[in-house]
């Protein structure tokens, strides 16, 4: 099979890889970047795991293709805040319980970060409209509804740069 050169802004270090047509963006950032927190739920887009940001929106990576973001910008868990911190949105999650195992977590948190961006004071019914597109099989979503409420909260009150 061919395979194709790709580049790639990945959390801000420019990756390299030559990779089979086929490689979905999700296994390129698990196997050739090793990051793995994006996770494979479904690979059929549905359940939302392996939500990234690419140039500030928010994509199922299990549905494109790592030559379809050839020279895109592309953000996942790890890269939303400095390394040994938290961003506003995973320090929300923790305070309000809005995770039990965790593994649905990467890609509500990078939903949220994308949401949250777009709409900065989210109504109670934007915020479950925005959430319907991930799945979580633990909490309930409760925990996981008022970390978004507390993260907007905490994003409208920090300073402007």
């Amino acid at each position: 099979m061919t395979e194709l050169p790709v580049e790639v802004t990945v959390n801000g270090e420019a990756r390299r890889a030559v990779v089979e047509p086929r490689k979905t963006l999700a296994d390129f950032l698990r196997e050739d970047c090793a990051l793995t927190g994006t996770h494979l739920g479904c690979e059929h887009g549905v359940c939302g795991a392996c939500t990234v940001i690419v140039d500030g929106v928010a994509v199922r990576s299990c549905l494109l293709f790592a030559v379809q973001a050839d020279g895109a910008a592309v953000t996942t868990v790890e890269g939303l805040a400095e390394p040994g911190t938290l961003s506003p949105v995973q320090e929300a999650f923790r305070e309000e319980h809005g995770l039990q195992c965790g593994f649905c977590t990467p890609g509500f948190v990078v939903s949220v970060h994308a949401f949250l961006a777009a709409n900065p004071d989210p109504s109670p019914r934007a915020i479950r409209e925005a959430l319907s597109g991930n799945l979580c099989r633990c909490t309930g979503y409760q925990g996981i509804i008022r970390a978004v409420e507390r993260a907007a909260a905490a994003l409208a009150d920090a300073p402007r740069s």
